[in-house]
């Protein structure tokens, strides 16, 4: 029989699949809607069905810290990732803003270091280092990773790398307050309120310019399924990282730009090139790295 924080680890792990999948819908959002509004109805109906599910949240079962220092910093990590996507300038540029932003494992691994006690051995460090050369091969579509051209791209546009960085480093600390502050209360329908609010904001004032909505269908049932997708991967993970192993979450989560290509091959028909397979070892070889350096004797 597992314990609970087996359960709860292997409930967590459904995050990273749900992620894997959210790309080809972020996409059809876009086609659809135009990424702000697109996201301000996702957000929107992800909260309502979080609500459904998780029932209507209590303030006065969290605590202060959580509010006021854990949950702007999911609310950062949307708004960094969402800005750094829009500013970033052609396709090869999009996929590096994403590589930097898929640091968030790492970073949530030295969080969890750092500020929740979590034992380490020094070659954690390799296992990091080996893991982004994984992430770079598999996110780079076969034109070959360089980390030396990524650096020359980061001075032409820094603010859309810089975001990235900073929504990676959000996430990461706000999986750390979860585990600290969290009290078993589960905030996403919090998050997903308060982003809908944002970007439903950022449509009124005209702070965003949006072309003309094309309303179809397939766009509706994209919302309503990424609303679920979104919800229930925030739900999953908050869970997983309160209650269950933080560490074991975030290494597993190095997979979800590789469940994404995996997916977007499925769904497009495309096939998947040599390169994309050597990285996807890198990841494993890096995962089980990290994984050894964090046991515990």
């Amino acid at each position: 029989m597992l314990g609970q924080r087996e359960r709860a680890t292997l409930v967590g792990l459904l995050a990273p699949v749900c992620w894997g999948m959210s790309v080809g819908l972020v996409k059809v959002l876009e086609e659809s809607f135009g990424m702000i509004r697109g996201l301000a109805i996702t957000y929107a109906i992800g909260c309502i069905i979080t609500v459904l599910f998780l029932g209507f949240p209590r303030l006065g079962r969290y605590s202060r810290k959580f509010l006021f220092i854990g949950l702007p910093f999911a609310v950062a990590c949307s708004l960094c990732f969402t800005t750094s996507l829009q500013i970033s300038e052609g396709g090869r540029q999009t996929i590096e803003v994403g590589m930097v932003n898929y640091l968030w494992p790492s970073l949530t691994i030295i969080c969890a270091i750092l500020f929740n006690r979590q034992h380490s051995r020094w070659y954690v460090v390799i296992g990091f280092l080996v893991t982004i050369c994984g992430l770079g091969l598999v996110l780079s579509g076969g034109h070959g990773f360089h980390p030396l051209e990524i650096v020359g791209h980061v001075r032409e546009n820094p603010a859309s790398y810089g975001l990235a960085a900073m929504g990676a480093l959000a996430w990461a600390l706000y999986s750390s307050a979860c585990r600290a502050w969290g009290r078993g209360q589960n905030p996403t329908p919090i998050i997903f309120g308060i982003d809908a609010v944002i970007f439903s904001g950022l449509l009124l004032t005209g702070a965003v310019q949006i072309e003309t909505p094309r309303f179809t269908l397939l766009g509706l049932c994209s919302c309503v399924a990424a609303g679920i997708v979104f919800g229930g991967a925030y739900a999953v993970w908050t869970y997983g990282i309160q209650k269950g192993s933080m560490t074991v979450m975030a290494i597993a989560s190095y997979f979800t730009p590789v469940l994404s290509c995996l997916f977007g091959a499925v769904m497009l028909g495309a096939s998947l090139t040599t390169e994309f397979w050597e990285g996807v070892g890198l990841v494993i070889l890096g995962s089980a790295i990290c994984w050894l350096a964090t046991r515990r004797p």
